[in-house]
């Protein structure tokens, strides 16, 4: 298994296979704390080997810099396909829209997705404060 992509955006959906993202982000600004995220989304494009074919479960976990979770996980079961010809891969994609995410704390933070248990991906979110001026992410 490859992780060919792992982000936090401000839209994300899968269209017949189509993976469309919209506002790629790593730092979100804001004046002060609690920051609330209206629609904070984190996809995911996974590839895997024909062997790997079968029934699984992935699990994301979104925690603050102290590895305290900032909402409860999400697990959910997925189904890798049988490659669609000999010697390919075959493509999951993953959307996870996570409505109105509250952050308590400046600072780092991490959207880490494990498969069956196992870490495949991390990616970090900062919240800082605003500059004055600057696009607030």
């Amino acid at each position: 298994m490859k992780t060919e992509l792992f982000v936090a955006c401000d839209f994300a959906a899968d269209y017949a296979g189509k993976l469309t993202l919209v506002g790629i982000f790593d730092t979100l600004g804001a004046p002060s704390t609690p920051v609330l995220h209206p629609q904070l989304c984190i996809a995911a494009k996974l590839r895997f080997e024909d062997t790997e074919a079968g029934a699984k479960r992935v699990c994301l976990n979104l925690t603050d810099a102290d590895g305290r979770s900032v909402l409860p996980a999400v697990d959910m079961p997925i189904v890798i396909p049988r490659a669609p010809s000999e010697n390919a891969t075959s493509v999951v994609n993953l959307v996870f829209n996570l409505g109105g995410v509250k952050f308590d704390r400046m600072g780092e933070h991490a959207a880490d997705l494990s498969l069956d248990g196992i870490p495949v991906a991390s990616t970090p979110i900062f919240i800082r404060p605003a500059t004055p001026g600057a696009a607030q992410g």
